[in-house]
C-alpha cells in the first residue's frame, strides 16, 4: 500500500494547490490514480503510455475518457486505441551523451537478459553468420540465464555484465552491428534508438514499434524469431553509412525532438486548463 498511499497523497496534495504552483502535470507512471483523480485538479494532467493496456490503468481511462494520453510510439497507440484515445510523442536518446563511435568491431546485443529480449537469438544469429558477439546487460532472469544463454557463451561470444554507461557508450559504439531481438511487443525500443546515435546500425526483428525505430537508412528490419532472416541480415545491416545512421537517430530519435513536441502539448493543454474558483 506504500506506492497507493504516495499516489494518493501527492494527487490530493496537487488538487490542494488549486493549479498555482503548475501548469501541467505530466504523468509517467504506471499507477492507476492519477489518472483516476485527474478531474480533481484544476491543471490539466497528460498520461504517458509506456507498455501495452495494463487493467488498473485501462479501467481509470474508462472512468476518466477525457484525460490526454499519449503513445511512445504509433504501435503503442494502436495497442491502447480500443480503450484511449492517445496521441504520439515518440521516446528519445540524448545524442551527446549517445555519441558516434568509430565501427568496425564485434556486434553487440543490449539489454536485461530476460526470455522476452531473447540475446540467445542473437548469439545463434551470429554464430551462423560467423560474426562474433558481445553481450552487455543484467542477468534479470537468473533461470532463463543458465538454461538458455551460458552454454552458448565461449569462443567468439562474450557477455561483458552490467556496464556503466559510459562503458556501454564505448561498446555500442565499437560495433560494427547492433542486434535487437524481442520476443514481447516492444512499445519502442529505446536499445535499436541508442544504437542508431552511435552510428551503429541496427539488424532486429519487426515486433512492436522496432520498425518505427529502425528505418531503411539506419538497418535492416527481418520477419520475427526468424534466427536465419537476422544472420543474413548482419552483413547487409553492417554496411550501411554510419554517418547515416547517425543523421537518422538526430533526426527521429533525438532527446530534442522529444522535448520539443512535449513542449508544444504542455503550451497547447495549458491554455484549456480551468480558471481559479
Amino acid at each position: 500500500m506504500t506506492e497507493h498511499h504516495a499516489y494518493l497523497s501527492l494527487m490530493l496534495d496537487l488538487a490542494g494547490a488549486g493549479g498555482d504552483e503548475v501548469d501541467v502535470v505530466h504523468n509517467n507512471s504506471l499507477h492507476h490514480l492519477p489518472v483516476a483523480m485527474a478531474r480533481t485538479l484544476a491543471v490539466p494532467v497528460v498520461t504517458t503510455l509506456h507498455t501495452p493496456p495494463l487493467p488498473w490503468l485501462e479501467s481509470a481511462f474508462h472512468l476518466s475518457p477525457d484525460t490526454p494520453a499519449v503513445a511512445v510510439s504509433e504501435t503503442c497507440r494502436r495497442m491502447w486505441a480500443p480503450r484511449v484515445r492517445a496521441s504520439v510523442v515518440r521516446n528519445g536518446v540524448d545524442t551527446e551523451r549517445w555519441r558516434p563511435g568509430a565501427g568496425g568491431g564485434a556486434a553487440v546485443w543490449s539489454g536485461r537478459m530476460t526470455p522476452e529480449k531473447a540475446p540467445h537469438d542473437a548469439i545463434l544469429a551470429c554464430r551462423r553468420a560467423g560474426v562474433p558477439l558481445r553481450l552487455v546487460g543484467p542477468v534479470s532472469d537468473p533461470a532463463y540465464y543458465d538454461a538458455m544463454v551460458r552454454p552458448l557463451l565461449g569462443g567468439d561470444v562474450e557477455h561483458l555484465g552490467h556496464l556503466s554507461h559510459a562503458e556501454l557508450v564505448e561498446v555500442v559504439g565499437s560495433a560494427s552491428v547492433a542486434l535487437v531481438t524481442p520476443r514481447w511487443e516492444e512499445p519502442y525500443g529505446l536499445v535499436a534508438a541508442e544504437a542508431m546515435a552511435c552510428g551503429t546500425p541496427v539488424a532486429a526483428y519487426d515486433r512492436g514499434a522496432v520498425a518505427e525505430v529502425v528505418t531503411p537508412a539506419a538497418g535492416v528490419v527481418v520477419p520475427a524469431d526468424d534466427v536465419d532472416a537476422l544472420a543474413a541480415a548482419l552483413p547487409r545491416a553492417a554496411a550501411l553509412p554510419r554517418d547515416r545512421v547517425r543523421a537518422t537517430a538526430v533526426r527521429d530519435c533525438s532527446l530534442q525532438r522529444m522535448v520539443d513536441e512535449y513542449e508544444a502539448l504542455y503550451l497547447s493543454l495549458a491554455a484549456t486548463r480551468r480558471p481559479a474558483a
